[in-house]
């Protein structure tokens, strides 16, 4: 049996037995890791990793979505980065350190739990996947990298500019909108409400924002 279908016959519904639909989707490689782990749905809102926590273990996802963040002293978050099926979070943790930011899934999620014992030995016997897990880890890190130098050199304009040029097909409220940039809600639906009188970008019924033109380069 191959890699796929053997996955497909060991990860199935522990209520009906069929065969979980997202993991024919997955590469073969994510296939052949899901098998090594433990399925398990969530509740929109369920916590998955916390900031500071010590912890060895990552999350593929199946369905649903995820959002990484970190708080200050305060409570004010901002996001890190959303995950759909494919992606998997948690991995900065295999080195053994607390983790660097927390986990919530912002919709009903189905997710496979891999322990680093799991991750390690999947590496072992496909050394394809430590290159797409390095690629993940660099990818992310220019993220933060571009996030944080936005953070600085940009006022909250710009990076509402960036964000919106950069997320075009994405459904974002305006409070998960101050979250990736890091400033309120109420700013970002002033800078909205202002972009839309200027005929820049609409909202459609789906509750994404459209470009109908060029962003100015200042506000």
């Amino acid at each position: 049996m191959d890699t796929p279908v053997l996955a497909q016959a060991l990860i199935a519904s522990p209520v009906t037995g069929s065969v979980e639909p997202a993991l024919a989707a997955l590469p073969p490689s994510l296939a052949a890791l899901a098998v090594r782990g433990c399925p398990r749905s969530y509740r929109k809102g369920t916590l998955l990793l916390e900031e500071g926590a010590q912890g060895d273990s990552i999350y593929l996802v199946l369905s649903g979505r995820l959002r990484a963040f970190g708080c200050d002293a305060r409570g004010r978050e901002i996001t890190y980065g959303s995950y759909g099926p494919g992606d998997y979070v948690g991995e900065m943790s295999l080195d053994g350190g607390p983790r660097s930011a927390s986990v919530i899934t912002e919709d009903a999620s189905r997710c496979v739990m891999l322990s680093r014992e799991s991750v390690l030995a999947h590496i072992a016997q496909h050394p394809e996947f430590a290159l797409d897990l390095l690629t993940r880890v660099i990818r992310r890190a220019r993220a933060a990298t571009l996030s944080t130098k936005q953070l600085a050199l940009n006022d909250v304009y710009g990076r509402l500019k960036a964000l919106l040029e950069s997320t075009p097909d994405e459904r974002l409220t305006h409070q998960a909108m101050a979250r990736r940039l890091g400033c309120s809600r109420e700013m970002v639906s002033k800078l909205i409400k202002d972009l839309e009188q200027g005929q820049y970008l609409a909202r459609n019924g789906a509750g994404r924002y459209t470009l109908l033109r060029p962003l100015p380069g200042r506000w």
